[in-house]
């Protein structure tokens, strides 16, 4: 594990479906024209890092966003950067799902024929051992929750611990370390 691995995280700007609180796995929604103008915004502040690899979920939105950073390299696209599987909650809101399963959240109940929390842990723990494995900062330009469980492995906490974690649409983030711990460095920054 090496201590100068970092890893900046930027969610992808603003869609129709974030906008109106559907989850958005695996359905390829593109970015509003806020959302560009968000990603736009966003850039200096993601510029203004020493980058030295990017990658991309492959999902048009992310990959928008990745092209209106502006950066001076191509972006790897990574699967293990989809969005989480809703399964079949894809597309609804969790006021819609309470009213057949009172309480529920993605961090504590199951999607059905979608993802479990461990499934995307799983996911950005390989995220996360190949940023480690090298010097320097990897940008990573994703989506809400598949970050959110991404700082939490960073940090040693189970995947749900990504509950604690609200990220708003076109924002940086920056995990890090203090000495030999990860540490978040900044959060949610525009």
């Amino acid at each position: 594990m090496l201590s100068g691995a970092q890893i900046a995280l930027v969610r992808h700007g603003e869609t129709e479906w974030s906008l109106n609180g559907r989850h958005t796995g695996t359905t390829d929604i593109p970015l509003t024209d806020r959302g560009r103008d968000e990603a736009r915004a966003s850039a200096p502040l993601v510029q203004g890092l020493s980058i030295d690899r990017v990658s991309s979920s492959p999902l048009s939105r992310a990959r928008e966003t990745c092209a209106l950073l502006e950066l001076d390299q191509p972006a790897l696209l990574d699967d293990d950067l989809l969005e989480w599987n809703y399964g079949d909650y894809e597309g609804i809101t969790t006021k819609q799902i309470r009213e057949t399963v009172p309480g529920w959240t993605v961090w504590s109940h199951p999607c059905p024929h979608g993802e479990t929390a461990a499934d995307v842990g799983a996911r950005v723990d390989r995220v996360i051992a190949t940023a480690r494995a090298a010097e320097g900062t990897t940008l990573v330009v994703a989506h809400g929750h598949v970050l959110r469980v991404l700082a939490a492995r960073w940090l040693g906490l189970p995947p749900e611990g990504g509950r604690f974690f609200r990220l708003d649409t076109a924002t940086v983030s920056l995990l890090g370390w203090e000495r030999e711990t990860p540490v978040l460095l900044s959060w949610n920054t525009r």
